[in-house]
């Protein structure tokens, strides 16, 4: 009895011992995966295999942290040495990492823009819905279909004769032509990689570099695990960004520079996580709130339970309402962070010191405070929209420029969108005839070409990019290597990886891919080369396919849509 019980007991442990040699082997796995695209990178010299709680504690940075946390992000840190000259980055880049100068020294500058073309980040003024309308959609609902079925094409035109505009996002405020050198035990990349904004600058090692890079997983979870650490990425925030941002915010026009200066150094800097409340409806107001990236759901009471009445993305503000208004005694809407978002808080004594020194922001808020009354209101009369708003935010439609909606009650399923799609890019079709529906309407796994498009992060090649035409996202198929790097980043499911049926020739770089079938991502581009606009909505034969920009021009469809019922 006791031999059979030891012998079991000795089965159990090799067992256990195979299942912990098997998550040791997945877990050296997905590290490779995570950073095998990094071997393309002209100047990278050494890749570090994933570093043990000790090798990582060698560094300043990570010495606060305990050996189970460091065992927990090690599949997201990684040492890399660089050559000098080698461009770690350029401006207008999509990173999910910040960078940890180990040894060496790094320069960042600006390269691109000659003059400045960016456009203030926070504004106060922003609504979701730009009139707070009453669902009215004009008197010639057809013209109005038609409208929408030409938004993207007018707006796509227009755009490609204006020069790209950039938000204020500077990681370092810096004038063209001007450098800024970075050494041992700084930190850059973070800003950008937190917020999800292009990086401002490019980065290029001065000399040999020792760098420590580490992706926002891990980044997140050092923030939430150390004070010390979030005090130091809120410091550089500060020191480097947020003066300038706020100077440039349309809300502070005319106020003094001294006074956004002490400003810049007394607010709070909050990171949420997803499902985080910020604000408690019926609970004490003390602050306002801006969005520096993410979104923020604005619910309300409502019968037994609570519906929501708008949302806050990238650069809009909470609590001008709450601060203004006499009477009101606590925050009219519960908010509550839908992913990980960052935001700058106010606090209630420095905005009443704001608005008492300059009237013309006191007036500013007002208007802001006007408008999102209405906006609300109009919600609450309209159930519809409330839905609407649950939907698009659980969905990312929030998130897109361009949307492909099909009235399914019209739609024939005859796939003409599909093949005027795949005849005009060669035989390859961008997207699919299949998605989440709302009402009667589908909307479709066709590129939504985001705000903050997390698909161009991490592709090895630069082969999917921004195509300096509106808001339009594009894959360059002379530059992909089909890694599906950018497939599997996509939430929404909408780039397709295709097999070419050919193989890579024996010159291939990098070497790995020779011999190997060649696949390539694709995805919608807006046929933005083309005068006629998307294929999709120009071959639909029943006119049942739409591209909106916003939110705000799917509520306008859907209203046509039910006055022609």
């Amino acid at each position: 009895m006791n031999s059979t019980a030891h012998s079991g007991g000795g089965s159990d442990m090799e067992e256990a011992k195979k299942l912990m040699d098997t998550a040791e082997r997945e877990r050296e796995r997905l590290f490779s995966d995570r950073w095998s695209s990094y071997g393309t990178q002209s100047g990278l010299v050494e890749l570090s295999d994933r570093l043990s709680p000790e090798a990582l504690r060698r560094y300043e940075i990570f010495q606060p942290y305990d050996d189970a946390f460091l065992e927990k992000i090690s599949p997201d840190v990684t040492v890399a040495s660089w050559e000098k000259e080698a461009i770690l980055f350029e401006e207008g880049s999509y990173l999910d990492l910040a960078f940890y100068v180990a040894e060496g020294a790094v320069d960042v500058y600006v390269s691109k823009q000659k003059e400045s073309t960016a456009t203030p980040i926070f504004d106060s003024t922003r609504v979701a819905f730009e009139n707070g309308s009453d669902g009215q959609a004009g008197e010639d609902p057809h013209a109005k279909t038609f409208y929408l079925g030409q938004i993207e094409r007018e707006k796509t035109k227009k755009k490609k004769a204006d020069s790209i505009t950039y938000l204020s996002t500077m990681d370092f405020d810096l004038s063209f032509g001007a450098s800024n050198r970075l050494g041992a035990g700084e930190i850059f990349g973070e800003i950008g990689a937190l917020n999800g904004w292009p990086q401002s600058v490019t980065a290029r090692t001065a000399e040999a570099c020792t760098l420590v890079q580490i992706r926002v997983p891990a980044l997140r979870e050092m923030k939430k695990k150390s004070a010390a650490f979030q005090d130091r990425i809120d410091s550089i925030y500060r020191a480097r960004t947020l003066s300038a941002q706020l100077k440039s915010t349309p809300l502070f026009f005319g106020v003094d520079e001294s006074f956004v200066e002490a400003l810049t150094q007394k607010v709070e800097l909050l990171s949420c996580s997803p499902g985080d409340v910020v604000a408690h409806e019926g609970a004490a107001a003390d602050a306002l709130y801006l969005v520096r990236s993410g979104f923020l759901k604005l619910s309300q009471h409502l019968g037994g339970g609570n519906m929501a009445v708008s949302y806050l993305s990238k650069g809009m503000a909470l609590g001008e309402v709450e601060l203004l208004i006499e009477g009101i005694i606590g925050w009219q809407v519960t908010t509550t962070s839908v992913g990980f978002s960052e935001l700058v808080k106010i606090n209630r004594k420095d905005f009443e010191s704001l608005v008492r020194q300059y009237p013309s922001v006191e007036r500013r808020l007002w208007e802001a405070a006007v408008a999102r009354i209405k906006e609300t209101g109009h919600t609450r009369k309209h159930l519809d929209e409330s839905e609407l708003i649950e939907f698009s935010l659980a969905k990312g439609l929030v998130q897109g420029n361009s949307i492909l909606v099909i009235d399914l009650d019209v739609c024939t399923r005859c796939d003409d969108c599909v093949r005027g799609c795949e005849s005009t890019h060669g035989g390859r079709p961008r997207f699919v005839r299949e998605g989440e529906k709302f009402g009667n309407f589908l909307v479709a796994r066709s590129c939504y070409h985001c705000e903050d498009p997390v698909c161009l992060v991490g592709c090895p090649t630069g082969a999917i990019r921004r195509a300096n035409v509106g808001e339009v996202v594009e894959i360059d198929d002379n530059l992909c290597i089909g890694c599906s790097n950018c497939a599997k980043k996509c939430p929404y499911d909408a780039i397709i990886m295709h097999d070419t049926g050919t193989v890579w020739p024996e010159s291939a770089l990098p070497t790995w891919l020779r011999g190997r079938d060649r696949q390539v991502a694709s995805k919608c581009d807006l046929c933005y080369t083309s005068e006629a606009g998307p294929a999709c909505v120009n071959n639909c034969p029943h006119a049942c396919a739409f591209r909106v920009d916003s939110l705000e021009t799917f509520q306008e469809l859907l209203a046509v849509d039910h006055q022609q019922r």
